[in-house]
């Protein structure tokens, strides 16, 4: 068994670093492949991979992003993968404990072959679980973690596994053979957020199992991922950057939802966007009238 692990990478290189220490620090170091796709540092990024004898690095011109920059690691590793191997998703600035792949592993096993994630752990943060995974309800247009549906109590001492609809690219570990059957990464029609959610609920589509092990926690600094509040409405709407970019979302939306669905996403999307934002605005102007 080989579990090939892909880190898509841009600047950063402390971080990248310190994954790389993690995942040499395994318990099961010896069977893992790390594989770093550079999509276009401008650091020092790129001369650190090449002193490193036991990374394989995959260099991108900057325009990859997430999405291709994985596709890239798939098309890299599928190869040369044998039944029994994994593929890992991390990101770089992510670290961990010595036995979070063999836990991965354990658990995909458990589960019949599984898709498992991580749930994110805030150091520093009381408690410090702040996310398990998604809950998406493709009628609705809605995406939410299953964090917010725990009482105080179970966040405080998670239940081992959960069941989820969507994995994150932060820690998530699928047996190989899945991209084979069922297809790999769509970038070009999701290039960076949502291409994760997408291609697990793919394989869930299918009746593989998409579970979360609260054992196989990554740790994250305070802000990471789809934070958007510094960027303008212009580009928090339609910023590839930004995980609320309504093009982008639309595809999502229109790839995981039945035929009727994906005929019906733009109309769903702009009336719960329209009643969303008069929700928003009803509840701001009751808080301006009891401060008066």
């Amino acid at each position: 068994m080989t579990v090939y692990v892909l880190i898509p990478v841009f600047n950063r290189l402390e971080h990248t670093k310190r994954v790389v220490d993690c995942l040499r620090a395994q318990s099961i170091a010896e069977k893992l492949g790390i594989i770093i796709i550079n999509d276009g540092s401008t650091d020092e990024t790129a001369e650190y991979l090449q002193s490193q004898s036991d990374l394989v690095e995959i260099r991108g011109d900057g325009n990859l992003w997430w999405g291709g920059a994985i596709e890239e690691g798939l098309k890299h590793v599928l190869p040369s993968c044998q039944a029994q191997d994994y593929v890992l998703f991390l990101n770089n600035d992510t670290w961990f404990d010595e036995n979070y792949v063999e836990i991965l592993v354990q658990t995909s096993i458990a589960n019949g072959g599984a898709a498992v994630g991580s749930v994110i752990h805030e150091e520093g943060r009381d408690p410090p679980l702040v996310s398990i995974g998604a809950k998406v309800n493709v009628n609705r247009l809605a995406v939410w973690d299953l964090l917010s549906e725990l009482s105080e109590a179970e966040t405080r001492s998670p239940n081992s596994q959960y069941r989820v609809d969507a994995l994150s690219g932060r820690g998530t570990l699928y047996p190989a053979r899945l991209f084979r059957r069922y297809g790999r990464m769509r970038p070009s029609l999701l290039p960076h957020y949502l291409a994760d959610y997408e291609v697990a609920m793919r394989f869930g589509r299918a009746g593989v199992p998409l579970v979360v092990s609260s054992k196989a926690i990554v740790y994250s600094p305070p802000v990471y991922g789809n934070d958007a509040s510094s960027l303008s409405w212009r580009k928090r709407l339609f910023g590839r950057r930004s995980a609320h970019n309504v093009f982008q979302r639309l595809i999502f939306y229109s790839l995981v939802g039945s035929p009727l669905q994906r005929m019906t996403a733009p109309i769903r999307m702009a009336y719960f966007s329209c009643s969303r934002a008069f929700s928003t605005w009803r509840s701001l102007a009751r808080r301006k009238e009891g401060s008066i």
